[in-house]
C-alpha cells in the first residue's frame, strides 16, 4: 500500500524567487490508503486525497507552490478544497495566498491574530475559519480531529488525527530524531512541550503512522524516544542553579543527549532555549 514517488519537477521559479528552493524536490510517499506526506523544505505537508477532492496539512514556502501543486496533482487531478495551518511559521504557511483561490484555510485564532500582524502578508495568507479548541471535518471518508494544544511550540498549534487511517500529523510539535524549535516568543514552553507530546502519544498505538513537522515518517516508539529525550532535559535543567550562567548551563548538559542536536537547533541553543525558560521549568 505504501510507495514512494519521488517528483522531479522542473517549474522555473520567478526571477524575484530565492535562489535556495531553485534545486528542491517535493517527495511524497503514501503513509496509509488516501493518506500522503510530502517533503520538500520546510514543514511536513499531510494530505487527504480521494473521492472529496484534497485536503493538505501546511504548505511549505510560497515558491514551491507550483511544485507541490504538481506533486498533489500527482495524486489526484482533483482541487484542494481545504488547508490547514499547524502554526504560524512561515515555512509552513508560505503557500497559503498560492492556495487560497481554491482551497479554505482553517487554523487556530492565535495562527490567524500572528498573521495579521506581519506586514510582509497578505491577507490572502490568512486563515479565514478558525478555531479554539479544535474542530472536525469529515473528508474522504475519514475524521479529522483538528485538535488545538496550548503552550508548546507556539501559542497556536494543533495537531491533525486521521481516525480511519490511524494517522497523526503532529506539526512542529514533533521534530524526529531532534532537539525541537521551542518559540518561547510565540507563547510556546519547554514544559507545555512535553505535556502536548504526552497528551498525542495517549491517542496512538503502534500502527499509528506519525507525520512530524520535520523529518521521516515515525511511529509511537519513535515519539516515546522524543518524550524520554524531553524528560530527561527538563528534569537535568530543574537541578540547575538558576543564579548559573547560561555558560556553566550549556558546559554540564549532559553528553548522552548531544546525538539530538542538528545544524538548526545545535545543543547550545537547545540549552538556551531551557536557560530562557528556567523560570517556569523551575516553577
Amino acid at each position: 500500500m505504501r510507495k514512494l514517488l519521488l517528483l522531479t519537477l522542473i517549474f522555473a521559479l520567478p526571477a524575484s524567487g530565492d535562489d535556495r528552493f531553485k534545486d528542491i524536490e517535493i517527495v511524497s510517499q503514501e503513509v496509509a490508503q488516501g493518506v500522503y506526506m510530502l517533503t520538500g523544505s520546510g514543514g511536513n505537508i499531510g494530505v487527504s486525497a480521494g473521492d472529496d477532492g484534497i485536503l493538505i496539512i501546511d504548505d511549505q514556502f510560497a515558491p514551491l507552490a507550483d511544485r507541490i501543486a504538481a506533486a498533489l496533482t500527482a495524486i489526484n487531478p482533483k482541487p484542494v478544497k481545504y488547508l490547514l495551518n499547524t502554526h504560524y511559521h512561515g515555512d509552513h504557511i508560505g503557500g497559503n495566498a498560492e492556495f487560497a483561490s481554491q482551497a479554505t484555510i482553517f487554523a487556530h485564532h492565535n495562527v490567524r491574530l500572528r498573521l495579521a500582524q506581519d506586514s510582509s502578508l497578505t491577507p490572502a495568507h490568512l486563515p479565514v475559519v478558525t478555531y479554539s479548541d479544535g474542530i472536525t471535518i469529515h473528508f474522504n471518508g475519514d475524521r479529522l480531529r483538528v485538535v488545538h494544544l496550548p503552550s508548546g511550540h507556539t501559542d497556536g498549534d494543533s495537531l491533525v488525527r486521521f481516525e480511519r487511517a490511524n494517522v497523526v500529523h503532529m506539526g512542529d510539535l514533533f521534530f524526529k530524531d531532534t532537539f525541537p524549535y521551542v518559540d518561547l516568543k510565540g507563547g510556546g514552553s519547554v514544559e507545555g512541550y512535553l505535556n502536548n507530546v504526552t497528551t498525542a502519544l495517549g491517542w496512538m498505538d503502534d500502527d499509528t503512522k506519525v507525520i512530524p513537522g520535520h523529518g521521516g515518517l515515525a511511529t509511537k516508539a519513535d515519539m516515546q524516544k522524543f518524550q524520554e529525550m524531553l524528560l530527561n532535559s527538563i528534569t537535568w535543567a530543574r537541578k540547575q542553579p538558576m543564579d548559573a550562567s547560561l555558560q556553566q548551563w550549556q558546559a554540564a548538559f549532559p553528553e548522552s543527549l548531544h546525538s539530538w542536536s542538528w545544524r538548526f537547533i545545535t545543543t547550545e541553543r537547545w540549552v538556551t532555549t531551557l536557560y530562557e525558560d528556567k523560570a517556569r521549568i523551575h516553577d
